[in-house]
């Protein structure tokens, strides 16, 4: 078996994904993508979610990331929708042209963890897209709130399955229904927060994490630990131990189980050799499972 590509030191690459509104950069192994409209605190546009769905695309398809920051640029990470059309803001949409979803695919379905840097105020689509990060690291001193039933619609990026999943229905019914804002430290009380720092250490602690995930985890364990997460609260235990049991079989025996004991017992890094995209089993389909992400090749 040939060995897949690895991370290596570099200098941050510009990707082709870049545009006006959002930032691309890979560095030993770490993909950031910073929403790129500080003078609109980041304000949710068209482009942005074109440009931020192929950002995903790239993370989910290159084996030479291994993790993800999503962030945003200024001190703000994102007020939700671009209201400067004011009425039309919400006009009736092309049914042909229009989603929810906002972006495709969602962070959940890509097959790397993605760690939401949240690093300011993240209002609406601003939060919606950050709950469907793996990892949430919020601003203390930043407001937070899904307010799109203030605004005379909904929410909206999957909102209403991944909210739900972290802090339960009762405290989702509380946050959805009202629209209602709240600081950093009541989003750490109600679960939201997978940490809560003040603004300035909120990159540098999501990068350090996305590094820690880069050099010292296996990258195809990682990749469908990831994947039965996000499916596990629409299977039954039986299920979740015959998923877990055919996964096992599919990595135990192979390179990388062999690796992870001995790097561990050598105490040295470990040399990964199986690729995310040429080594992913074969999945059982699980319709009521939530949102799937297609397969690589069918993108």
């Amino acid at each position: 078996m040939s060995e897949p590509a690895k991370p290596a030191r570099s200098e941050p690459e510009v990707s082709e994904v870049q545009g006006a509104d959002l930032r691309f950069a890979v560095e030993d192994g770490v993909a950031r993508i910073t929403l790129d409209r500080p003078q609109a605190r980041n304000a949710f546009s068209g482009a942005m979610g074109r440009a931020l769905g192929a950002a995903y695309r790239r993370c989910d398809e290159d084996d030479a990331i291994r993790a993800v920051v999503l962030t945003g640029a200024g001190d703000a990470f994102c007020v939700g929708a671009d209201l400067s059309a004011g009425a039309d803001t919400f006009a009736a949409p092309d049914p042909a042209d229009f989603s929810a979803a906002a972006f495709d695919p969602p962070a959940f379905a890509i097959r790397k963890p993605v760690i939401a840097a949240v690093n300011g105020h993240a209002i609406g689509l601003g939060l919606t897209m950050a709950l469907q990060c793996d990892l949430r690291i919020l601003a203390r001193e930043a407001k937070y709130g899904i307010v799109q039933v203030r605004r005379g619609v909904m929410p909206d990026a999957y909102a209403h399955y991944t909210l739900p999943r972290i802090v339960g229905t009762s405290r989702a019914a509380d946050l959805l229904l009202t629209g209602r804002k709240f600081d950093g430290s009541e989003a750490e009380r109600l679960g939201l927060a997978s940490r809560v720092v003040p603004a300035d250490e909120v990159l540098p602690t999501a990068l350090e994490i996305a590094r820690d995930i880069a050099r010292n985890t296996a990258p195809l364990s990682v990749a469908v630990t990831k994947r039965l997460l996000w499916e596990s609260s629409a299977l039954g235990p039986a299920d979740v131990e015959r998923r877990e049991t055919a996964l096992h079989r599919h990595l135990m025996g192979r390179a990388d189980a062999v690796e992870g004991v001995m790097a561990h017992l050598e105490r040295r890094a470990p040399a990964w050799k199986l690729s995310v995209t040429r080594d992913w089993p074969d999945w059982p389909e699980s319709p009521s499972a939530g949102p799937q992400p297609p397969a690589a090749a069918d993108r």
